[in-house]
């Protein structure tokens, strides 16, 4: 089956224009090789103009409004895409930062991306703000199939920093959820929209470090139209590159300082 594009996520921990870190996260995105990107908690539009300068092949956008951080979307230059900043998915709280959908056409065929950091916060509020986020991006599969483009099947996929770490409710004992129940209710909601949460080929994507009394979680996720099929990394559909890969404690508290706390994804579509 041949690849229509392939795909980095990554969420680059308060990314700022600031030095050598700058020079490190452009290197490891160079290595990728990426035909689309997407970059999460960009602060400040001097980072773009930096990726913009130094990655001249690709087309960027990024998303504006209140919200400090943004996320940042590029294209390779080959390809066909067309950007649009969706709103929607602020669930009426000015601060929280809009969806960013990428729609690349390959081989005469549309491939909506909807790149996502939904709220963060294991209290109730911010499980809610959660629910009718991923709520909306599960519902938009409906919206894209009757594009005419789409021919009734629309190649959609979504993904990002999903913050999938559950809720503490102090109030009433028993009533915690856990972050794997939330990616359970996630797939349970995309199964009812014909879609499904890919495998990944790590347990976990998020680490604070070895010195943390948090343990490493599974923030970041694909969830993509169950027609599309991806290349495979050790029967997962999705590499988890970074820290996950290290062999030692000490390395990788090395990689999250000097890139991110969080792991990059890798993912390659393939043509439908």
């Amino acid at each position: 089956m041949a690849k229509a594009f392939s795909l980095v996520s990554w969420n680059v921990e308060h990314f700022k224009n600031k030095g050598s870190r700058v020079d490190r996260i452009v290197k490891k995105l160079v290595e990728q090789d990426p035909d689309v990107l997407a970059l999460y908690e960009v602060e400040g539009a001097d980072v773009f103009s930096e990726l913009t300068t130094r990655m001249p092949k690709y087309h960027f956008h990024i998303t504006e409004g209140k919200q400090v951080q943004q996320v940042l979307v590029g294209a390779r230059n080959t390809l066909s895409s067309f950007f649009t900043q969706k709103l929607e998915f602020k669930s009426g709280v000015s601060e929280l930062r809009p969806g960013a959908l990428l729609t690349v056409t390959v081989a005469g065929k549309p491939y909506p991306i909807l790149f996502l950091h939904t709220k963060s916060g294991n209290d109730p509020r911010g499980l809610g703000l959660r629910d009718d986020m991923l709520e909306h991006a599960c519902n938009l599969r409906k919206t894209l199939d009757a594009h005419p483009a789409a021919g009734g099947r629309a190649n959609y996929l979504f993904l990002g920093d999903l913050n999938t770490m559950g809720m503490k409710y102090k109030f009433v004992p028993g009533k915690n959820i856990s972050g794997v129940e939330e990616v359970q209710k996630l797939a349970a909601v995309a199964q009812r929209a014909n879609m499904r949460v890919l495998t990944k080929d790590a347990p976990a994507t998020w680490s604070n470090g070895s010195a943390s009394s948090t343990p490493p979680s599974n923030l970041d996720h694909v969830i993509a139209a169950d027609h599309l099929a991806f290349k495979q990394f050790s029967g997962a559909d999705v590499d988890v590159r970074g820290w996950p890969e290290e062999p030692t404690s000490a390395k990788q508290d090395a990689w999250i300082h000097d890139f991110s706390d969080h792991a990059l994804m890798f993912l390659e579509v393939q043509r439908a």
